[in-house]
């Protein structure tokens, strides 16, 4: 008669799982069995932060739940942040924790934690099978709640002797379910303040970058003709190299492309989620916002929409689509800004100094980086300025956390993507201090046999924090730090180190990395004095001077 754990394992393959990442303790024993004599593959990481990240980066990027197992306690709480990580940024995760026997309690309270209530505030759903016969259900309804709208981590722990327990249980098939679409009284009113516009402008946010709505959003842009900006998480679900994209929001005001937000009538917020840093501020007196999403719009202090179309994102937009084709004189009307805001956004790209500039860094990665390629940012600095800089022309091939916004994910979300798409050329980016913060997982990647570039930007310090210390007029203190010999570093994983030497190196040692295959740690300084330059006093300037044209 088959265990719970083997129950367990089944009802995963059932739904499609094919690799879990994490590291198993005692309490996991039996699923380790398990997984031992199944299809589905263990992905032993070195830190249960890696294995969440990578979980989530799987939902991310596929749609579908990526799976995380750690023992109970302390393994448990190291998937604390990656839980947030996906329950901000809306990735589908299925997190698997251990724990000791609840039908006797032969170690007492020895390493217990009530992980259920722990997780409950960063879950959809957080439970603790008490059955081995209950498994195969309760794992499809898990299945079910990570990725229903809005999609996001589920928790189920499974006590040790739940796990060895033997029982019977039948496999609970999974069948497709389609999301609505929108009511055609929201789409009539929809139309109808398009049509009436003056000045519209489509913003695409972070629900539009979910792998089943990327489809029709192009189609939609292309057939009004409506010029569209992107939030941070929103990039490359309408491809940049259109002549209709205006920029991101990097910033939530005074940026250039805010210049077209700010002269905009109507905005239609496609896919909008405020758990983004806040892409603009509302409240102009002749500005109104549409909110079309999955999902009705979390009214906030800065987002309130005067109107919203809830539904499949696909199907609604293309139905809207046939009320405006060819009704739309007014569409291009904020065209004429583009040129002004996109060569401001690229100004000094191909500047020569050395320590490398964030605008030189970001065009010489993206020289390096085919279309389909996938650059995985961690967090810091140069997170604005590819936001702001990087063109993308595929959806998500720019991952970015404009979320929870946690340090330490950049390697683990590019091995997850390395690993999905093996032909495609990934790179991960990080400040040196995220980096550190996984830097363990080199060792993981190369064990993978996996092909991967991680450059490392180094300033020996915590640069955003230490660039706002200094904008505040505080003193400078306490963001500083020493890095080992990156080289050296990449090489006692086994991996390749290349340190960059001059500005002009940059891209050689890149192509290069790629060209050779494996596991590659690129070293290269960078010169943050762009950021006081650029985000604070040429902005400033800008809008005190600039007069936009009528």
């Amino acid at each position: 008669m088959p265990k719970g754990s083997d129950l367990l394992v089944a009802a995963l393959e059932n739904e499609g799982v094919d690799r879990i990442f994490g590291i198993p303790g005692e309490e996991n024993l039996d699923v380790v069995e398990s997984l031992r004599n199944s299809k589905i593959e263990l992905v032993l990481t070195r830190h249960e932060q890696a294995a969440s990240f990578m979980a989530a980066t799987h939902g991310r990027l596929t749609g579908r739940p990526g799976v995380c197992l750690s023992t109970l306690g302390p393994g448990a709480l190291n998937f604390s942040t990656g839980a947030a990580y996906a329950h901000l940024g809306a990735m589908p995760m299925i997190i698997i924790t251990g724990q000791k026997g609840i039908l006797s309690a032969r170690q007492a309270k020895f390493q217990i934690v009530d992980v259920i209530s722990s997780m409950k505030p960063i879950t959809k759903m957080a439970r603790q099978i008490v059955s081995a016969s209950s498994i195969p259900t309760i794992v499809r309804d898990a299945f079910r709640v990570a990725t229903e709208e809005r999609p996001g981590p589920v928790l189920l722990e499974l006590p040790e002797d739940i796990a060895a327990e033997e029982a019977e249980a039948d496999l609970v098939p999974s069948h497709p379910i389609d999301i609505p679409v929108a009511h055609p009284a929201a789409i009539d009113r929809a139309a109808a303040m398009i049509l009436a516009a003056k000045r519209p402008l489509v913003m695409l946010g972070a629900a539009a970058s979910r792998p089943r709505a990327t489809g029709e959003l192009g189609g939609f842009v292309q057939r009004t003709g409506i010029p569209f900006f992107t939030t941070q998480m929103g990039k490359g679900t309408v491809a940049g190299g259109t002549d209709l994209y205006m920029g991101t929001a990097a910033l939530s005001e005074r940026d250039y492309v805010h210049e077209a937000i700010d002269k905009a009538d109507l905005i239609i917020a496609i896919g909008h989620d405020t758990i983004e840093k806040p892409p603009f501020f509302m409240g102009q007196a002749d500005q109104k916002v549409l909110h079309i999403s999955y999902m009705p719009a979390n009214v906030e202090q800065v987002y309130y929409p005067d109107a919203e179309v809830v539904g499949d994102l696909g199907p609604t937009l293309k139905l809207l689509a046939d009320k405006l084709d060819g009704k739309l004189p007014n569409a291009g009307a904020l065209l004429h800004l583009r040129e002004h805001i996109l060569s401001h956004i690229g100004d000094r790209a191909g500047e020569d100094r050395f320590p490398v500039t964030p605008q030189r860094l970001v065009r010489d990665v993206r020289r390096v980086i085919p279309e389909d390629g996938i650059v995985c940012l961690d967090n810091g600095m140069y997170k604005i300025w590819f936001a702001r800089n990087y063109r993308t022309y595929v959806a998500n091939t720019l991952l970015l956390d404009n979320a929870l916004a946690t340090m330490g994910a950049g390697l683990p979300s590019a091995m997850m993507a390395a690993m999905l798409y093996p032909k495609r050329r990934v790179m991960a980016v990080c400040g040196d201090g995220g980096f550190m913060m996984n830097s363990q997982e080199m060792e993981t990647a190369v064990r993978l046999k996996l092909n991967l570039v991680v450059l490392v930007l180094d300033d020996s310090a915590y640069g955003m924090i230490r660039w706002k210390q200094a904008v505040d007029k505080f003193a400078d203190y306490g963001m500083t730090f020493n890095n080992p010999d990156f080289v050296l570093y990449a090489k006692s994983y086994g991996a390749t180190g290349h340190r960059v030497e001059s500005v002009n190196d940059l891209v050689p040692t890149l192509d290069r990395a790629f060209a050779a295959g494996g596991v590659h740690l690129v070293a290269v300084p960078i010169d943050y004095s762009e950021n006081t330059r650029v985000l604070v006093d040429e902005l400033r300037a800008k809008v005190k001077d600039f007069e936009p044209a009528e």
